[in-house]
């Protein structure tokens, strides 16, 4: 287990508290492209990352960006036809 993985924030994507683990891991292997900007005001998780992340990873991590405006958009149209889904 990571040293950090218990810490909380409230994540400004999903709107609700979650744990640095799932950042870290939100991307399959990778952190979610929006974890240094979130948490680097709580340790120095660049540092981290660099440490825990093969030179590899380390490069694609390093080199993604947020998805585009369209992909995000689906997403959220399948997340709430999921809801809806449910509450039938």
């Amino acid at each position: 287990m990571d040293s950090y993985d218990h810490l909380e924030i409230r994540c400004p994507r999903l709107g609700h508290e979650l744990q640095f683990s799932y950042c870290r891991r939100e991307s399959g292997e990778l952190p979610c492209h929006r974890t240094v900007r979130c948490w680097q005001v709580f340790f120095p998780v660049e540092a981290h990352l660099r440490k825990i992340l093969t030179a590899a990873q380390w490069e694609i991590f390093s080199r993604q960006g947020p998805p585009d405006k369209m992909t995000t958009l689906i997403d959220l149209v399948e997340q709430a036809k999921g809801r809806v889904k449910s509450k039938a």
